[in-house]
């Protein structure tokens, strides 16, 4: 019996230490992994959480170094000051002329056949044109000799010595090397050195207005053109939008007064003018207070041509731009010597005077229309080393045209118009 005893308390020892233990043992793992799961499962949400707290808090406070753009509110003291300081030059480029914006090509061919037109006579046979297009088309191939014969031609159309020699020069290197043989070659040589000469440094273009009221004094020798160029001004002005006022300056000539108010009331502007004789800087001071009183944009000035002696005159001009900035300063803003085309280099010697008395701004060559000289527009600008502004071709207003030098090359050394190459240039 006690043999028996003690085998049952040592099957129930055994069974009670090893084989009960084991049991839980194995049973624990499929517990545990179903509590793993959604411990793994429910960290990423807290985790998201607070990620997403402190990068808030992360983009709040380094807003203003990495994001000005989201902090803009914040800051408004800077870019209330930024601001500020914003107009002055907005304001500095509205007073600042611009070049004239290159014409689409529609408009280009139209500008080029209407300057065309008016340089009819320049591109008759016996003109600058004409004559050179029998001299260069009659051949099949050019030498050096035929530089001599189209030097002839360009002095006698007075584009002048030294405007010459500069557009011969590149014919002469070009002949010399054999790199001009075609006579298309030599016309474009011609055309491309004409166009340098013509860039010169200067404000280009209409009259832009820098001023309130734009106060423009007009020129040059009796017989030039001014009155009727400031008539034709003010028209285009007009039509424009923009309000002027004429100054009569040319007290010295009841005619001239006289065709200015004729002007004035075709155009529809009042015209300020003094007794015969009067002081023409007085004159201009009562135009530009008159201006300023009405809101007019623009102020044009005409201006003796002839006095007793050329001291006296280019006096004369002298005190009135004076006058005229006395009475608003900065002016006269701008100073254009009116030429007569017809006259070609005979009115350098006159123009040369006014450059050295007065601050031109440009030339208005008039008259071009009337004349078989047309390179004397390439001449004058290079002697004078002035931007030409307007070219009249005709009587009309609209025929006193902006000057751009590359639609004024192409009008008179350029193809016709229907042109297919070089034959109807040439032939």
């Amino acid at each position: 019996m006690v043999y028996v005893l003690l085998a049952v308390v040592a099957v129930a020892l055994v069974y009670f230490l090893f084989l009960r233990k084991s049991a839980p043992t194995e049973a624990a793992p499929p517990r545990v992994e179903p509590k793993v799961a959604p411990k793994r499962a429910e960290s990423p949400k807290p985790a998201t959480a607070p990620k997403e707290a402190p990068s808030a808090t992360a983009a709040a406070s380094a807003g203003a170094a990495s994001a000005p753009s989201a902090d803009a509110s914040p800051p408004p003291p800077p870019s209330r000051k930024a601001r500020e300081s914003v107009p002055p030059p907005r304001a500095e480029v509205a007073a600042v002329p611009s070049a004239p914006p290159a014409p689409e090509p529609g408009e280009r061919e139209v500008l080029i056949e209407g300057m065309r037109r008016g340089l009819a006579k320049s591109r008759e046979s016996g003109g600058f044109f004409g004559r050179l297009r029998a001299l260069i088309g009659g051949k099949r191939e050019l030498d050096a000799n035929i530089v001599s014969e189209i030097e002839e031609v360009l002095l006698t159309s007075d584009v002048g010595v030294e405007t010459t020699q500069i557009l011969l020069e590149r014919v002469r290197q070009g002949l010399a090397k054999g790199e001009l043989s075609d006579p298309e070659k030599v016309w474009d040589a011609l055309r491309s050195e004409a166009l340098k000469v013509l860039d010169v440094e200067g404000r280009r273009g209409g009259i832009a207005l820098r001023g309130k009221p734009t106060v423009v004094l007009l020129v040059g020798v009796n017989g030039a053109g001014k009155t009727t160029t400031i008539g034709k001004l003010a028209t285009k002005l007009q039509l424009g939008g923009h309000k002027v006022v004429l100054a009569a300056g040319d007290t010295f000539r009841a005619a001239a007064v006289q065709q200015l108010v004729v002007w004035g009331e075709r155009v529809g502007c009042p015209v300020v003018r003094g007794k015969d004789g009067a002081d023409p800087g007085s004159v201009v001071f009562d135009a530009i207070k008159k201006a300023q009183e009405s809101g007019a944009d623009v102020v044009l000035a005409d201006t003796a041509g002839r006095l007793h002696t050329k001291t006296n005159l280019m006096t004369e001009m002298k005190k009135i731009a004076k006058t005229a900035e006395k009475a608003l300063p900065d002016a006269p803003h701008e100073i254009l010597l009116v030429m007569d085309a017809t006259t070609g280099q005979n009115a350098l010697a006159q123009a040369k005077e006014f450059k050295e008395a007065l601050p031109l701004s440009g030339i208005v060559l008039t008259k071009l229309d009337g004349t078989a000289k047309g390179g004397v527009v390439i001449g004058v600008a290079h002697a004078l080393s002035l931007p030409v502004r307007f070219v009249g071709l005709g009587e009309r207003a609209e025929d006193l045209r902006e000057f751009a030098a590359e639609p004024f090359v192409e009008a008179l050394l350029g193809r016709e118009a229907g042109g297919n190459g070089s034959s109807q240039l040439l032939n």
